[in-house]
């Protein structure tokens, strides 16, 4: 996915933007970048963090940023910032962006003599495209507007200039941003855990489609929110950090929910919870809390060198790193029957291996509870399943092995009340080879949320959204 950090004070701003920065690195694990803008002269930094954390990265550079005010950017896809000069002025930017049409809008570029610089992977940059779409209006409102019109997927963006910072959120608000403020200074960033240890306040949630222009005294609005919003469902299930809020909701609280849910509706009996670290924790204490049943850590998470698994761009190395970082106690799992919570399932491969494990060291009866609905199909707004073939979804390779094709009667599969859907996730618990599955219901989900479904985007599970 991404998430991006921007500041301006009326002091210098890097530590702020530095630690600020590193708190969105559970968004990300491809690129880190940063980029300070002082008498209009622009410093910029940008490494490869699939090695490495954010923090060893950028630490020793930090003395020669030097401003009031930057950005900064956790990626999973590009090299960002980019510096920009233009006839707008010099500026720089950083996106959380999702293009479906990126190859149609480059060749709609390259047809207009125009060329592309930052092509290190072989692809065009989405940050440089998105500047070059910005460029051809006269003013950055009109420019943000430009590039909102003619995307196909979704596209928040941060730009600094050495006047302040504009940010822009995607036109349906798919992917956050929230205002922060103290004493001379003002933030704009994706998640609001960012703000605690740094001394900000939750000032204003962006709405979607919303452009506000920052300075170290406050904000004001450049462009208002659209009607309609379909911020991600996801996020609170399992990308954002548990003590962030969107939309004035938070994580953890929702985490909550979601386990409380699956608790009022199992009705097998087990002799405690657990969760899959560290997104399913939550869930399995709020599944512990309703049902009055023991939270145990049948799974601890090994951390000091093994960071996050979710988007290496290699499967093997994905699956060596899920296995690798969580080790079993024998002591909880032995001759015990349990259930064990995670945010949801998505290829069904590492959860496979990690109950395999849990039976290896003598459990007994291993009850699976995804958060999530089963995902029918790939996300098409956030960096998140779109990069696999469908046939990497769990549901959708079942769906395969029982109608014969991949797409049949997908309506019917994403019904949780219909026959095909419960053909379908018996057909991944066989899969997987546990004792019982049942995923979380959509409605449930929607109730934990707290959201009208209509500004929640669920496409993944239902395909349901506005392009």
């Amino acid at each position: 996915m991404g998430g991006f950090f921007g500041t301006i004070s009326k002091s210098d701003c890097v530590t702020d933007l530095f630690y600020g920065t590193d708190y969105h690195s559970h968004l990300g694990t491809k690129r880190g970048g940063l980029a300070v803008v002082n008498d209009n002269v622009f410093t910029r930094a940008i490494h490869s963090l699939e090695r490495s954390y954010f923090r060893t990265k950028f630490e020793p550079e930090l003395p020669k940023f030097i401003g009031n005010s930057g950005i900064g950017v956790i990626s999973d896809t590009e090299s960002q910032p980019i510096v920009i000069n233009s006839h707008l002025g010099k500026f720089a930017i950083v996106s959380v962006s999702k293009i479906n049409n990126i190859d149609e809008l480059t060749e709609r570029s390259l047809k207009q003599t125009r060329h592309f610089s930052e092509t290190g992977s072989g692809q065009t940059n989405p940050s440089e495209l998105i500047a070059m779409l910005i460029n051809e209006k006269d003013s950055f409102e009109e420019g943000i507007e430009n590039v909102q019109n003619l995307i196909k997927g979704s596209c928040s963006m941060l730009l600094l200039t050495d006047q302040g910072i504009i940010a822009a959120r995607d036109k349906l608000g798919r992917t956050p941003i929230v205002l922060g403020k103290k004493d001379g200074a003002m933030v704009a960033c994706s998640e609001s855990s960012s703000f605690l240890n740094l001394g900000y306040d939750v000032e204003y949630y962006v709405g979607p489609g919303e452009v506000v222009f920052l300075t170290a005294d406050g904000y004001k609005q450049m462009r208002k929110p659209n009607d309609k919003m379909q911020v991600c469902s996801f996020l609170w299930v399992y990308y954002g950090y548990p003590s962030s809020y969107y939309e004035g909701i938070n994580v953890e609280d929702v985490r909550y929910k979601c386990g409380a849910a699956l608790a009022r509706r199992d009705k097998e009996e087990v002799d405690f919870v657990s969760g899959v670290p560290d997104s399913g924790l939550a869930h399995a204490i709020g599944y512990s809390n309703e049902k009055q049943i023991p939270y145990k850590r049948a799974y601890v998470k090994y951390t000091p060198t093994w960071p996050r698994s979710f988007m290496p761009q290699n499967q093997d190395m994905r699956n060596l790193v899920a296995k690798m970082k969580l080790i079993p106690n024998k002591a909880f799992v032995e001759d015990k029957k349990f259930a064990l919570l995670d945010d949801s399932i998505v290829r069904g491969t590492q959860l496979q291996d990690n109950v395999q494990d849990l039976v290896r060291m003598g459990a007994k009866e291993v009850h699976v509870r995804p958060a999530y609905p089963t995902l029918v199909f790939p996300c098409e707004f956030l960096n998140f399943s779109s990069s696999r073939s469908t046939l990497d979804l769990a549901g959708r390779k079942a769906i395969k092995e029982i109608e014969g094709k991949e797409d049949a009667h997908l309506d019917e599969y994403a019904n949780p009340d219909s026959p095909k859907c419960a053909a379908m996730i018996e057909k991944i618990r066989a899969k997987m080879d546990v004792t019982s599955l049942q995923f979380q219901r959509l409605d449930d989900l929607v109730e934990a949320i707290g959201l009208p479904k209509e500004k929640l985007c669920t496409h993944c599970w239902d395909g349901s959204s506005y392009f």
